[in-house]
């Protein structure tokens, strides 16, 4: 990795106090502050009497002592103003600064703040009870609907607190246990995040395997288990149908978990193969869609001629 670190001097700056009103702004500042931020800085200061955080000044003989450029903290400066303050801790820069290196350390300021994690913001948030003390806390009407979409639940970068699991498989039972997982995955949803409840359900349904079956090892255990979920394909249907029988979602399912078995007779595929191949000559359904025949056909074995065609992700 190179390193991109410009080879400047280091800097001795040191603390001081100073008239905000005398310190000099920067003559051209990208960063802003809303109306209702800038009022919740000035309220701030007020309560606080003073400034939390220290504008950082530059002088060097190149401005008058109380008088020195603020390269980062014009707006904490501008509040104390505003707020009454007669003086303010600053951190003072006297080291000689070159153009290019005043610049930079002003946008690095701004620009190098690192970002919130959504989740563990929500949860800070939600510990402050006191509503004047989350007015002071500056979180705005856009974040606060980021934090009302955020469930503490949900998955959180910084914080994920996970552990990996490996599952060793013989070689005559590997095909299987793929194959086995694949439909799985199709039949419910594409979530295989798990959480910590569902490892502990995991674990007691390992257990009761290895009674059952008296068995030692884990993998054969759980090919056990995918047997069971093999011979109960259509319980599958739970994962997308109601109790009142309604669609949970419009993405597709396994046909296994339809007809509660990965075939048919021969004889039976040949004639709605058939059908479909007519169907599609006949441009009522398109090529590889041969599932809206049977939709269809179903629908109108229960409803009558007038079924409207079930609606799909597939469809706007």
């Amino acid at each position: 990795m190179t390193d991109t670190t410009p080879h400047a001097r280091p800097i001795r700056p040191r603390l001081v106090r100073r008239d905000p009103r005398l310190l000099t702004p920067l003559p051209m500042n990208a960063r802003y502050m809303r109306k209702e931020e800038w009022d919740r800085l000035v309220a701030n200061v007020k309560a606080d009497g003073c400034l939390t955080s220290v504008p950082l000044i530059y002088g060097a003989g190149e401005y008058e002592e109380g008088r020195e450029l603020i390269l980062s903290g014009n707006h904490r400066t501008g509040a104390a103003v505003e707020a009454g303050l007669d003086e303010i801790d600053c951190m003072l820069i006297d080291d000689k600064q070159q153009k290019d290196e005043l610049i930079a350390r002003q946008l690095s300021h701004n620009s190098i703040a690192g970002q919130d994690d959504a989740a563990t913001l929500k949860q800070l948030y939600d510990q402050i009870e006191d509503v004047d003390w989350r007015a002071y806390s500056g979180l705005d009407d856009e974040t606060l609907n980021l934090l009302a979409e955020v469930s503490p639940e949900g998955l959180s970068e910084a914080n994920l607190d996970f552990a990996t699991v490996s599952l060793i498989f013989l070689p005559p039972e590997l095909e299987a246990a793929r194959e086995a997982f694949e439909q799985a995955r199709i039949g419910q949803n594409a979530s295989w995040l798990a959480a910590r409840a569902d490892y502990e359900q995991t674990l007691d349904t390992l257990a009761s395997t290895h009674a059952a079956h008296k068995v030692g090892n884990v993998a054969t255990a759980l090919h056990a288990i995918l047997t069971i979920v093999e011979n109960h394909l259509e319980d599958l249907q739970a994962g997308y149908t109601s109790p009142d029988g309604e669609p949970l979602h419009r993405g597709r399912v396994g046909l296994e978990t339809v007809f509660g078995d990965r075939t048919l007779p021969a004889p039976a595929a040949v004639t709605i193969n058939k059908a479909i191949a007519a169907a599609v000559g006949r441009s009522e359904i398109e090529q590889g869609e041969g599932w809206r025949l049977l939709d269809r056909l179903c629908g109108e074995y229960l409803s009558g001629p007038n079924y409207t065609a079930t609606p799909t992700d597939d469809q706007p």
